[in-house]
């Protein structure tokens, strides 16, 4: 008697996995390799999915935490450098120049506007209060812009309530590309409360694509037993969606960075499922956990789509086709 599979259906979170400032640092890479050859020194995970990096490894890109690893001969023999999606302080290209690495600047132009507005307000004479979750590479480098003391962090709203910056009478605000849009929100209310005169981008910082996959899960996770958000641990876009799809009433909501880490999840009594990925996430992992649920499970997939993505990012001059 042949067993019958128990039913589950997919909801597939539309857009989800790779923005565009990933699939340029992705290319970064990829095309220095080519160009130069192998080894491509990049500082820092490129960006936060382990098999992205363990890909890039395969084909010869060499991560560091420091430009010191570098070893001189690959120095003097022109290896270059490449700086990860999320951005560095000013003190590492300044270092990287010192040093004579060729220099290949993969930070994310969303990332970059960042840093323009953050100069733009110190020539002002405004002190910026940034908006973020601290030791992010995003938070470290957007802060590393600017002189020590002219950028003061806040992480959430009871931050936000309590913060004295050194002065009311110039103030401008700016966030970190990959919060929750909700509660970034609640805690820019706060400040515009207690500063009326505090000077914000004219567009909102957080990015279009963390702006849609979040509306991506709001609009499935209601209707799910259980959301599965594929990205890594350190992926800060990766855990907002966790979070988003709790807020959103979801019962359960994990992260997984594969299909085997569905192993400690518990599915019995789930007869939904809200799948989406974050945006360092490739769409092989997404493809990898519905095949995974297809050995168990008779699956039907229904992709639930809030958005259409046409943005594509140029490559550095140096490597322009």
């Amino acid at each position: 008697m042949t067993e019958t599979r128990p039913r589950l259906t997919i909801l597939l979170a539309g857009p989800r996995g790779f923005c565009a400032g990933v699939d340029r640092a992705i290319r970064i890479v990829e095309e220095a390799l080519k160009r130069f050859g192998p080894p491509v020194y990049v500082r820092h995970e490129i960006v936060h999915n382990r098999v992205v990096v363990e890909s890039l490894e395969a084909k010869g890109a060499v991560f560091v935490d420091e430009l010191d690893e570098v070893p001189p001969e690959h120095v003097k023999a022109g290896v270059p450098v490449v700086f990860s999606a999320h951005g560095v302080p000013k003190s590492v290209p300044a270092e990287a120049e010192a040093r004579g690495l060729i220099q290949l600047d993969a930070t994310c132009p969303l990332v970059t506007k960042v840093h323009r507005e953050a100069e733009k307000h110190f020539a002002r004479d405004r002190h910026l209060l940034l908006i973020g979750h601290a030791g992010h590479p995003e938070v470290i480098g957007t802060m590393g812009q600017l002189p020590e003391g002219a950028v003061t962090l806040v992480e959430d709203v009871e931050q936000a309530r309590r913060v004295q910056p050194p002065t009311s009478a110039g103030l401008a605000y700016i966030t970190q590309t990959t919060l929750s849009v909700d509660d970034t929100a609640e805690i820019i209310a706060v400040l515009r409360e207690r500063f009326p005169a505090i000077e914000g981008p004219r567009r909102e910082d957080i990015c279009y694509a963390t702006t849609n996959r979040q509306a991506a899960v709001k609009a499935i996770a209601p209707r799910a037993d259980l959301t599965v958000v594929i990205g890594a641990p350190n992926s800060s876009n990766s855990q907002r969606l966790v979070e988003v799809a709790r807020k959103a009433g979801c019962p359960r909501a994990v992260l997984v960075q594969r299909a085997r880490d569905l192993a400690r999840v518990p599915l019995a009594g789930v007869e939904t499922l809200a799948l989406t990925a974050g945006a360092s996430a490739p769409e092989a992992l997404v493809e990898e956990v519905i095949e995974l649920l297809r050995q168990h499970y008779t699956v039907h997939v229904e992709e639930v789509r809030v958005a259409e993505e046409s943005v594509i990012f140029r490559l550095p001059s140096a490597l322009a086709v």
